[in-house]
Formats: C-alpha cells, sequence, structure tokens
C-alpha cells in the first residue's frame, strides 16, 4: 500500500474506516512522515488516520503536525478523547498546544488532564515566549552523587520510558541545584561500586530560564550537546532543551531572519496564507522604501542641469545605482550572517569596515574598467571617466552602507536582519544619484 492508496481508502466512506491493511501500513511509516500525510486532511478525517494507531503512537504523530491544525483537530473531538492523547505528549508539546489553545479550550482540557500534567502544563506554558523556558521539557532524568554506578543505572531503566534522554542524566543535590552530569557511557564502563560523584563532569553548561532560546540553540550547537539543562535563579534544575527543538529554533530563527532581509513579515504558512495576510505581511515595508526613494528623485531634480547637457548620463544610471545596490545588499548579507553566527562581535566594525573599503574598492575598480569600455562607444571618453569615477566610489560607499547597518542596529538593540536588501538598496540608489550626477557636474561642467 501507497499513501495514495491510503487515501483513496479513508476517502471512500463506504468503506470500513479502519481497513487492516491501512493499519499495517502506517504503523510501519515515521511518525513524522504520517503526519505530512495527515496535514493535508480536514481535522475529522486526520482523526480517523489517528484512530488507526495505539494512542502512544497517535501523540507522536500529533506532535509533527502543524500547530494551526493541532488547534483545530482539538476542538474537533471530545475532551476526554483529548486529554488521553495529550497525556502522551512530550511537556513541552504539550506546553506549546497549551499556549495557543484559547481560553475555552485550555479551561475545557486541564480538568481532564491528571494533577502532575496539569501543574507541568500550567508551569512550563508560564514562560515568556522566546527564552530557553518556553523550548524546554520536563522530560529528564536525575541522579544524586551518592548513588552507586550499578544503582544509577537500574534507576535510569526504569524512568528511560518517561524521559527524552538518558544519554546524559543530571546530578543534583538535596536542594535540587543542579552540580552535575554524567554520560551513560561512563556509566557502563565505571565500575559496579563507583559512585556517581566519581565519574561526573561538574563543569556542566546550563542556561537559565530567561536566556534568549537563539542562544540557547547556539550554545548546544557550539558545545555539540544532546541536550542543554535549564535553571532558575536559585540554580535548580528546572528542565532540558534538547537538540532536535534547538534545531527547530534555529530554523525558526533562519525563517525570520529570510523573511527580515526580503523586508516583510514572517508568514507561519505560506501555503495556506490568505491573500490580505500576505499582502499585509509586505506592505508596510514597501510603502516606507517608496517614501525613501523619493529622495532619488530629488537627487536627479536637483541635477537637471546636467542631465539636459549631457542626456547620454541617464543610459547609465540604472547600471551604477544597481551596482551600488547589489554590493551593498552584499555587503549586508555577509555581515548578518556573520554576527548571527558569532564569528563577528561589535567591537570589531572599525577592522570589518577597514577591510570592506580595500575590498569594495578593488571590486569598483574591476567593474569601472569593464563599463568604461561601453562609456567610451556609447557616449565617448569624458562621459566614461565620469562613468569610471562614479562606478568605483558608488561600489565603495554601497559596500560600506551595507556593512555599517547590522552594527547600527545592534548597537541600537535591534535585529540586524532588518539591514534588509530592499534597505540596503534604497539607500545605496539615493547616495548613488547624488554620487554620479556631484561627479559629473564637477568634471563635465568647465567643459560647457
Amino acid at each position: 500500500m501507497s499513501y495514495v492508496q491510503l487515501a483513496a481508502a479513508l476517502a471512500d466512506r463506504n468503506k470500513a474506516p479502519h481497513p487492516e491493511e491501512s493499519r499495517d501500513f502506517i504503523e510501519q511509516e515515521h511518525a513524522a512522515d504520517l503526519a505530512n500525510f495527515v496535514a493535508e486532511w480536514p481535522p475529522q478525517d486526520a482523526w480517523r488516520v489517528l484512530d488507526l494507531l495505539p494512542t502512544s503512537r497517535q501523540a507522536d504523530v500529533y506532535g509533527y503536525l502543524p500547530r494551526d491544525l493541532q488547534v483545530e483537530m482539538a476542538d474537533a473531538v471530545p475532551r476526554d478523547r483529548l486529554a488521553r492523547l495529550v497525556t502522551e505528549m512530550n511537556a513541552d508539546e504539550r506546553a506549546d498546544l497549551y499556549n495557543d489553545l484559547s481560553e475555552e479550550q485550555r479551561m475545557a482540557l486541564l480538568p481532564a488532564l491528571a494533577q502532575a500534567e496539569r501543574e507541568d502544563t500550567r508551569r512550563l506554558a508560564s514562560y515568556p515566549q522566546d527564552t530557553a523556558g518556553s523550548i524546554m521539557t520536563s522530560d529528564y532524568a536525575v541522579l544524586t552523587a551518592d548513588l552507586s554506578t550499578n544503582d544509577a543505572l537500574q534507576k535510569l531503566r526504569n524512568e528511560a520510558l518517561d524521559q527524552e534522554t538518558i544519554y546524559r542524566t543530571y546530578v543534583l543535590d538535596g536542594a535540587r541545584r543542579l552540580i552535575g552530569s554524567v554520560r551513560l557511557q561512563d556509566l557502563f564502563l565505571a565500575p559496579t561500586k563507583a559512585r556517581v560523584s566519581d565519574i561526573m563532569e561538574r563543569n556542566t553548561y546550563a542556561a537559565t530560564v530567561t536566556d534568549d532560546q537563539e542562544e540557547v540553540a547556539k550554545r548546544i550547537a557550539r558545545y555539540d550537546l544532546l541536550a542543554l539543562p535549564v535553571v532558575d535563579t536559585e540554580g535548580k534544575l528546572v528542565g532540558i532543551v534538547t537538540h532536535d527543538d534547538a534545531l527547530d529554533v534555529i530554523e525558526e530563527e533562519a525563517t525570520e531572519d529570510f523573511h527580515r532581509v526580503g523586508a516583510s513579515k514572517m508568514v507561519r504558512n505560506m501555503r495556506d496564507a490568505s491573500v490580505f495576510m500576505l499582502y499585509r505581511a509586505r506592505i508596510v515595508w514597501l510603502i516606507l522604501l517608496v517614501f525613501g526613494n523619493i529622495f532619488s528623485g530629488a537627487g536627479i531634480a536637483y541635477f537637471e542641469d546636467t542631465i539636459t547637457a549631457y542626456v547620454a548620463l541617464v543610459f547609465f544610471l540604472p547600471l551604477l545605482i544597481d551596482s551600488g545596490g547589489n554590493a551593498g545588499s552584499q555587503s549586508a548579507t555577509l555581515m548578518v550572517r556573520s554576527l548571527a553566527t558569532g564569528q563577528v562581535q561589535l567591537s570589531d566594525w572599525r577592522k570589518m569596515i577597514g577591510r570592506e573599503v580595500l575590498v569594495a574598492a578593488l571590486m569598483g575598480v574591476s567593474m569601472a574598467a569593464a563599463v568604461s569600455v561601453i562609456g567610451v562607444f556609447r557616449a565617448g571618453p569624458e562621459i566614461a571617466i565620469v562613468v569610471a569615477l562614479s562606478m568605483v566610489v558608488i561600489v565603495i560607499v554601497g559596500s560600506v552602507i551595507g556593512m555599517l547597518l547590522p552594527f547600527v542596529l545592534t548597537k541600537l538593540n535591534l535585529d540586524p536582519a532588518t539591514a534588509s536588501a530592499p534597505l540596503v538598496t534604497s539607500i545605496s540608489d539615493a547616495a548613488g544619484v547624488l554620487i554620479y550626477f556631484a561627479i559629473a557636474t564637477a568634471f563635465l561642467f568647465p567643459a560647457i
């Protein structure tokens, strides 16, 4: 059976809703693949697919579904049925779903959960969005330092099914303060009578609940961790952020940066977004940039006499200002990426600007050499010299603008990704117009 055949079998409502061949097929598929299939169906039909699975497997598939579909499906089933599934979900996924439910849905769901799950969900859902607390899970294993390795392994065997990971276990003192961690591999290899305190690592990296989620994800990637413990202000362990959650954060942040680079707000689901949502996500920046481009028009109007005397200058105007915008966009993209990954710090701006001027000058000279040939044939040597000089200066200025904007925005505690390609291009265009016609006026008018 294939997904196409399964869809056909489920779509025919005259047949039995739980054919054995369908159950055999989906039980062998990965939860993520099943979620991708289920996401194409309306909520009631999606439940028909999940009903072919045991509750624990339903929870796995449900956790991979888009959040908006999870909310719709939650509203399409009785409270007790939803509660059974939510109970089987990972703690962090359960809290994320809870945050997206309406107040009415929350009030209906919470009483149906066991007290432990209810309190845990409330606690995890209470942390501010985009912090370590908002993406952590409470499904973690802990040990005490006085346990023997044999007792520690037995404890992990008893708890393994309920935890996100046991490959690194966290060691707490009597007040639940984090004092170290121990790898499962080290527990296996240690003598059976050795103590956890003898083999644990005491310098354990940890985040606080208020740390920014992107910084937490970067830390997990930097130190190649399976999970990062999260502590409160007193150093007590309150959760862990796993590597898969860190990947989700990195993907989310990268998506936001791409949208900012394109001067638009993030749209969660591009395929299902309405026309008005797409319009609203893009129109504000475009209107602002329209007014920004007025400066280019004002520059052209100011040098009207120069343009009238040498109409051939207009031929090269798009070429020059586009070159400045392109150079600036390249510089901004490289710098935003470097600041985001930590390769460049705010204090490095002088070094980076100095080097960018040299690189931009080399690029400008190369581009000027290419365009001057066209200038000679199109309008003569005088115009060719003006175009070549303008190209060098415009590329340098555009590159410096693109390099400086991310630093300025970072200094102002704004996201450097806001130094988007349209913003850099608009500023560079206005500067390019002024530079081009200023050089042309200074070079050509004495010859009139």
